[in-house]
């Protein structure tokens, strides 16, 4: 790792030298270096340039991996020969690897290998995975009976051989979409020198443009994509997703001389448990008034495989909370005569701060996972809920699942609103721009109505239900609740993109990124352990309970209004984490100042 920390040949102060001399070109002051190493050039790096081609790589890469994952549960039922219990378990498990492989995704990125080179390398898995998905779909799968996969004809059984291909192939996907995705989101705010006011206004712009591209991408899957595949054109739904994601990839490799870098500053999991055990192994020691006295990490002359704390990246101040955290700054008589500091005896300050710092992201994060709880039944629930109600307009069919498409114009919708009327209002009667913290809470507020909106129409849809069991009640009445969950995507998740890349460590941002998608894998997990336990206590005798099989003899309304009261729950814990982390902020902002 010592390696890493020895990619810029120049330290901090040549580098502000260089960048200010006069007649010469304008260097970034963030710290970014170009990708031969040297500091990177304001006029000749980054910016939109190297913004809009990662734009526009999400969305082709995000259409990519919809086209497999929007109908994968048809097409393990339909070509697999799977019933409809094993097909949702196993979309649900490889679901829940691609987030899982978003952590290892994130750990190599911060740690070894830096953002460009992880983005190209899991991308190139994303890749080979559709590729050998669309060869196998075309040579081997959808072959008996031919022209089989469609709602009428399922396809016959296969070979062991092509079953263990087939799970290599969806796999191969996850490991590719899993640990590009934190990835890239960081690695176009990397574009944008927060420094710099123009750019650092342009890095918060950037967000709300990825969500929206990562939107329009699934919109295509979730229609042209998801038409032909319900249709049984497998091969030419996964062939098209292997077009885009070679598309992207090419696009994103395009842009290598433009793009900016930071450089890894090594394993974050040992900078983290150093700081642990050193806290408990001097569990006795008094800590000092002035953290002045603390170990700032100015002998740290040492190259192990676990440092480079500093370098490249800023030193963070010591910051009050958590105290018990600080004996590991502790400097003893042992470590004051010792030439060589032991990391697993004493930490720097700048090491401490980063552990806090994860330490108070946590309580926050945790308070998403709940969102993410009312997101997924935009996936599930709103679908059936849908099912059940009229779907034919004048002739023809409205497939429930399409109804998310409102979702996705609601999310385009908002984010203009708010980049261009709601934020310049709120910043003129309020002097100063929503935080990232406040639009996630207006995000928790607009999910509960959500659901209110959802247990409003299932009420009347119960009361609309003719003798012949059918809902008269038209699936538009739907459109609100979509369009509700789309306004809070753009407060929640928008938010939480911003707030997880501006508040993170230098040295953990992917993982930050990584957090916003953990929240969502999640929030899959909690749902589907919610609606077990609200089955098992709601059903008994000739009670069906509130979700069976037969939405016309449930209560999926109470379902939705108790979400509602439980993300009411969490938005009060939300507002007291936040604001406990208002006041951390603010105490460290104070004592740059002081120490300034």
């Amino acid at each position: 790792m010592a390696s890493n920390c020895l990619n810029i040949s120049i330290n901090a102060h040549e580098m502000d030298e260089m960048r200010w001399k006069k007649g010469q070109e304008e260097y970034t002051l963030d710290g970014t270096v170009d990708r031969h190493g040297s500091p990177a050039v304001r006029g000749k790096t980054g910016r939109w340039v190297a913004g809009i081609l990662i734009l526009v790589n999400q969305g082709l890469a995000t259409l990519a991996f919809f086209g497999v994952g929007v109908n994968l549960v048809l097409f393990l039922t339909r070509v697999m020969g799977q019933d409809n219990a094993a097909a949702a378990n196993n979309v649900s498990k490889w679901t829940g690897t691609v987030y899982i492989f978003s952590l290892l995704g994130a750990f190599l990125s911060d740690s070894y290998w830096g953002r460009y080179k992880t983005c190209a390398i899991f991308q190139a898995i994303f890749v080979i995975g559709l590729a050998s998905l669309s060869i196998l779909t075309y040579a081997f799968l959808v072959v008996k009976p031919k022209g089989c996969g469609d709602e009428h004809n399922p396809c016959g059984s296969h070979s062991s051989f092509h079953v263990a291909l087939f799970y290599m192939s969806i796999y191969l996907i996850a490991l590719g979409n899993g640990g590009y995705q934190p990835n890239i989101a960081t690695f176009g705010a990397d574009q944008f020198d927060e420094e710099s006011p123009k750019e650092g206004h342009s890095k918060v712009a950037f967000f709300s443009y990825f969500y929206l591209a990562l939107n329009l991408g699934s919109l295509f899957s979730n229609t042209i994509l998801g038409y032909f595949e319900d249709e049984g054109i497998w091969v030419i739904g996964f062939w098209a997703s292997a077009g885009s994601a070679f598309l992207a990839l090419v696009l994103f490799l395009i842009g290598t001389p433009r793009y900016r870098h930071f450089v890894p500053q090594g394993n974050p999991l040992s900078r983290f448990f150093q700081v642990m055990v050193a806290s408990i192994r001097k569990w006795k020691a008094q800590v000092p008034n002035s953290s002045v006295e603390l170990y700032g990490g100015v002998k740290e002359d040492r190259s192990n495989d676990d440092g480079c704390i500093g370098s490249g990246s800023k030193k963070l101040l010591h910051t009050p909370g958590f105290k018990f955290l600080d004996r590991a700054a502790v400097i003893t008589s042992i470590e004051d005569n010792d030439l060589k500091v032991n990391p697993w005896l004493l930490c720097p300050v700048s090491q401490i701060e980063e552990v806090k710092c994860i330490l108070r992201l946590l309580p926050i994060w945790l308070c998403t996972i709940l969102y993410s709880v009312v997101f997924t039944q935009m996936a599930s629930l709103f679908v059936e809920q849908g099912s059940a109600m009229r779907t034919t307009v004048a002739g023809f069919h409205i497939p429930p699942a399409s109804m998310s498409s409102f979702d996705i114009i609601s999310v385009a919708a908002f984010i203009f609103l708010y980049r261009r009327i709601i934020d310049p209002t709120v910043a003129k009667f309020r002097k100063e721009s929503m935080t990232e913290l406040q639009r996630m809470g207006t995000g928790l507020i607009i999910a509960i109505l959500a659901m209110v909106a959802a247990g409003v129409v299932e009420q009347f849809r119960l009361k609309g239900i003719g003798s012949d069991g059918a809902s008269s009640m038209s699936i538009f009445w739907q459109v609100p609740q979509y369009v509700l969950i789309g306004a809070s995507e753009v407060f929640m998740y928008v938010g939480q993109l911003e707030f997880f890349n501006a508040e993170a460590p230098d040295g953990l941002k992917s993982f930050g990124s990584a957090l916003c998608m953990t929240s969502i894998s999640l929030g899959n997990y909690v749902s589907s352990m919610l609606v077990s336990i609200v089955m098992k206590i709601s059903s008994s005798g000739e009670m069906p309970g509130w979700i069976p099989g037969n939405l016309n003899e449930g209560h999926l309304d109470r379902f939705y209004f108790l979400l509602a009261v439980l993300t009411a729950v969490d938005f009060g814990v939300y507002v007291m984490c936040s604001r406990w982390y208002t006041m951390s902020r603010k105490g460290k902002k104070e004592k740059i100042q002081m120490e300034v």
